[in-house]
């Protein structure tokens, strides 16, 4: 029995959903209904039972669940007993912040699930590091990089906002309007530009620097802000989320490295996995 194939059914049983589920592992849909789908031809029991919102164990499934989440326990403990004997490999990887926790979480779990001997230490991006995952303009001018996600910037607005009622915000909507500027960002560098140079002015209500906050204020109705539409953002449903019209503005967050090393490789595996979906 697969193991991996045991973890996505554990994670379709707690999300509810397959598509839950795979934005949860940040994998494809098909391969969790795939992994599930040879599950139950294994065991030659029904597992969920679909439907319009979800999905819906079934008593199998019911049965199932703590015997998949013990098994999976036991595995790691016996994986965790041999291997701790082991030599521990040090590895520092800088990350820079508001790139989104659970796909971060999710990628650095494969990583050290792949590499049990290693101890990994997380950096701010700025510090020495064997690599980094950072914003593409972060970048020195002797690194390599490999791509890891893409996406574009929206203006958040408070769900009440009259511009939410808009289909596409336009330049001439954002004159006036009460803004919350977040910084370091480049998209905010050349929002700001863009507009300096069309004469539409944003009134500026607070300067913070994590997305965090950004969304805090603009769910409490200060003002609307600039930020990158990654999934665990634009799931906030009591917010309300806006392209600007002809303005393409996006961020690429990748890997970059200078050497080559074991490790390394590894790590470029899982980034790989990643960028292919």
């Amino acid at each position: 029995m697969d193991l991996k194939h045991l973890n996505y059914f554990i994670t379709v049983y707690e999300q509810k959903s397959f598509s839950s589920a795979a934005k949860y592992c940040f994998i494809a849909q098909p391969s969790i209904s795939a992994a599930v789908a040879q599950l139950e031809q294994e065991l030659q029991q029904v597992l969920f039972t679909r439907h319009a919102r979800g999905v819906t164990p079934t008593e199998q499934g019911e049965k199932l669940y703590p015997l998949a989440k013990q098994l999976i326990g036991q595995a790691d403990a016996i994986k965790q007993t041999f291997l701790s004997q082991g030599i521990q490999q040090s590895f520092r990887l800088g990350v820079t912040k508001g790139l989104g926790v659970k796909r971060m979480s999710a990628l650095l779990n494969d990583f050290t699930s792949a590499e049990t001997t290693m101890e990994l230490t997380l950096v701010p991006q700025h510090e020495n590091s064997d690599a980094r995952i950072i914003i593409k303009e972060e970048l020195k001018d002797e690194e390599k990089y490999h791509l890891i996600w893409q996406e574009d910037y929206l203006l958040v607005l408070p769900i009440n906002h009259p511009l939410s009622l808009k289909d596409e915000i336009q330049l001439t909507d954002l004159d006036g309007l009460a803004f919350i500027q977040r910084s370091p960002c480049n998209a905010w560098q050349m929002l700001n530009d863009t507009l300096t140079l069309s004469g539409i002015q944003l009134d500026i209500r607070a300067k913070i620097q994590t997305i965090d906050y950004a969304l805090g204020l603009v769910r409490a109705g200060l003002g609307c802000a600039l930020v990158p539409a990654h999934p665990e953002i634009i799931e906030n449903t009591d917010l309300t989320f806006k392209a600007i019209d002809k303005l393409q503005l996006t961020r690429e967050i990748v890997l970059a490295y200078q050497h080559t090393t074991p490790l390394l490789r590894t790590l470029k595996q899982q980034v790989k996995l990643i960028s292919e979906f």
